[in-house]
């Protein structure tokens, strides 16, 4: 671990030992923004483009937007659900396993590709504007395999950012499915943090931020090199632990300079 990385973990420490001595409930209105904007952010990754208010329309109101696909629009519900999903799980103390991750996947697929939610692909990919080569198809349940067993056996001697970030970067690798890879590391990676206070990361979607969390992922394939991807989820963590703190106007939080 590099002393960057253990500099702002620390300080993600700090700030978190602040919310939980205060730890008011979050209220309904402040969840629901921020399940709103880690939607919109998350798809918009992927391409979708529906925008912020047109995401929260759609989720909220339920109305559909003129000019819009409707894979669009089920993009924007399926995610929600999900992230409701993810919610429920931790109130159940549930373990992260394989099972779960179909779960998960299936429903970011829900009504877009009813052959493939939930289920491993049998068919080799390429991830465009990407060198790294994805496993064979006969690889990924022996991958994933190992990968609940990595949550299971060797995650808990980590740093939960780093378990978080490392969940979510294995699943990118692994790409175990035909669709639906992004969205569902990057649930997976916010379950983790959830389980442990932490709150939602959410990894803007724009043109620049989009280029450098592809880059990051693409240095963790090519170069086995995770120091990038590690500091960029750990700065994201930090980020979403700031905000959260200043809405909820816990006025003894100390500046982390």
């Amino acid at each position: 671990m590099t002393d960057e990385l253990k500099n702002i973990l620390a300080k993600i420490d700090s700030l978190k030992q602040i919310l939980d001595s205060s730890r008011p409930l979050l209220n309904e209105t402040i969840v629901n923004a921020i399940d709103i904007e880690y939607t919109y952010e998350s798809n918009r990754i992927e391409g979708n483009t529906l925008t912020l208010r047109e995401t929260d329309i759609v989720i909220n109101k339920g109305l559909t937007i003129g000019g819009k696909s409707m894979r669009e629009h089920l993009e924007a519900n399926n995610h929600y659900e999900a992230i409701l999903y993810i919610r429920d799980l931790i109130k159940k103390d549930t373990l992260i396993s394989e099972n779960l991750i179909k779960a998960i996947h299936a429903i970011i697929l829900r009504g877009i590709d009813r052959d493939n939610a939930g289920k491993y692909r049998t068919l080799p990919v390429s991830i465009s504007g990407s060198r790294h080569l994805p496993p064979q198809p006969w690889q990924v349940p022996k991958l994933m395999e190992n990968l609940s067993h990595w949550i299971q056996d060797e995650a808990e001697t980590l740093h939960p950012v780093v378990v978080a970030a490392e969940l979510h970067e294995r699943i990118a690798t692994i790409h175990p499915f035909i669709d639906g890879n992004g969205r569902t590391a990057r649930l997976l990676m916010n379950l983790a943090l959830l389980q442990n206070g932490y709150p939602i990361a959410n990894i803007a979607g724009d043109a620049e931020s989009r280029l450098i969390y592809y880059n990051a992922l693409e240095k963790c394939n090519i170069d086995e090199d995770k120091t990038d991807f590690l500091l960029l989820i750990a700065s994201y963590v930090f980020t979403s632990l700031t905000t959260l703190v200043q809405k909820l106007g816990i006025d003894q939080v100390k500046k982390n300079d």
